[in-house]
């Protein structure tokens, strides 16, 4: 599958939170993380995740796409985090 993450952090979580995406995702903007990930290790991400947010003050936002194949990125401005093929 391939997931698209978001969040709104509280600025005291928002590095672990950040940490924990990276070891799974791949950081293309600020609060925002994408790529290819099992099932298996989707649910890690999402536990690790409940481990350090406070539900009361922080979001997280998964956008879960089976596959690729209907998906186009469009970037206006900068890129910030070049990367060939990310999608497809």
């Amino acid at each position: 599958m391939y997931v698209i993450m978001v969040y709104d952090i509280n600025e005291e979580r928002v590095n672990k939170v950040l940490k924990v995406g990276r070891k799974y995702l791949t950081w293309v903007q600020n609060s925002v993380l994408e790529g290819e990930i099992t099932e298996a290790k989707f649910e890690k991400l999402k536990i690790e995740i409940k481990e350090i947010i406070n539900p009361e003050e922080d979001s997280v936002i998964f956008y879960i796409f089976r596959t690729t194949k209907y998906t186009e990125r469009e970037i206006l401005g900068i890129e910030k985090n070049k990367k060939d093929n990310m999608f497809l």
